[in-house]
């Protein structure tokens, strides 16, 4: 399949790529059907709309940020993902890159995947430690 990308321009993607987000994400409901990608830049990924080259997200798995991170979210949630097994759960979180400013990483609305049935959900939090501006300078220089 060929879609095109706000950072690639026209790439082909792999049926697997394709990421149904039944909910949208929040601010972005009416947006559902994404592609994951990995970004030339590891550890980041590349979440880009299937329908609209202007929306398209950086995503970074949450445990590089912060090793001690816990996934823990609403039951109803991993119900509307079809309750994945361990194995076939992902996370990310958002990385917000202003014109100025630190680099963050949203840590308490994650992105979370059933990689199984292609399925995702952005969800909420219950671990009040989490918060939407996590800086990644800061949380990496603590981590070493």
């Amino acid at each position: 399949m060929t879609i095109d990308t706000k950072a690639y321009g026209l790439i082909e993607v792999a049926e697997e790529q394709r990421i149904r987000f039944p909910s949208g994400l929040y601010g972005f409901d009416s947006h559902t059907d994404f592609v994951l990608m990995d970004s030339p830049q590891p550890p980041l990924y590349w979440l880009q709309s299937e329908h609209d080259v202007s929306v398209a997200f950086i995503l970074i798995n949450p445990y590089i940020v912060r090793p001690d991170y816990v996934l823990d979210i609403p039951a109803e949630d991993l119900d509307e993902l079809g309750n994945p097994s361990e194995e076939d759960i992902l996370a990310f979180a958002i990385i917000t890159i202003p014109a100025t400013g630190e680099i963050t990483a949203n840590l308490q609305g994650p992105l979370v995947l059933n990689r199984a049935r292609r399925v995702g959900k952005q969800s909420i939090s219950l671990d009040a430690r989490w918060k939407t501006k996590h800086s990644i300078a800061n949380e990496m220089a603590r981590n070493r």
